[in-house]
C-alpha cells in the first residue's frame, strides 16, 4: 500500500500557508461589517447545533463553485474584493483546507479561525438558530 498522508498532516500544512485567526479576535470582528463568516458545516450540523449570526453557509462541497467568479454556480455574497471571508467548521480541520484551497485559487482576503465553531461557542460567541428557508 502506498504512503498515504493522514488528515491531520494535511491541517498542519494548510496552516503553515494561511491565515489564521484566534477565536477572539474572531468573536470581536463579528461585528465588524468589513467580515463575511462563512459556516461550511454540513446543513444538519447548522440544524442541530445553530451557527453564527449573520454567518453565510457555504456547504464545504459548493465552496469554490460558489466563490469562483466564472463558475455558473458563482453566489455574489462571495465576490466582494472589499470584505475578509472568515471560514469556519466545527473543529478548524475543514475550515483550514477549504481556506487554503481558496488561497490556492488566488483568493487573498481569506482567513478562518482556529478551534471552530467548537471554540466559538466555549468562548460565549452569540449563537443563532439555522433555518433552511431564512438562507
Amino acid at each position: 500500500m502506498p504512503e498515504i498522508k493522514h488528515i491531520l498532516d494535511l491541517v498542519a500544512e494548510a496552516n503553515k500557508v494561511i491565515e489564521t485567526i484566534s477565536t477572539d479576535d474572531a468573536i470581536a470582528a463579528h461585528e465588524n461589517n468589513d467580515f463575511v463568516f462563512v459556516d461550511i458545516r454540513d446543513v444538519r450540523e447548522l440544524e442541530r447545533d445553530g451557527t453564527i449570526p449573520d454567518s453565510q453557509h457555504a456547504p464545504r462541497g459548493m465552496l469554490e463553485f460558489w466563490f469562483d467568479p466564472e463558475s455558473p454556480y458563482h453566489r455574489e455574497v462571495f465576490g466582494d474584493e472589499n470584505k475578509t471571508y472568515v471560514l469556519f467548521c466545527q473543529s478548524a480541520w475543514r475550515s483550514a483546507l477549504a481556506t487554503k484551497t481558496l488561497v490556492d485559487m488566488g483568493f487573498e482576503n481569506i482567513r478562518h479561525f482556529d478551534k471552530g465553531f467548537k471554540g466559538w461557542k466555549e468562548a460565549e460567541g452569540p449563537i443563532a438558530e439555522y433555518s433552511r428557508k431564512h438562507k
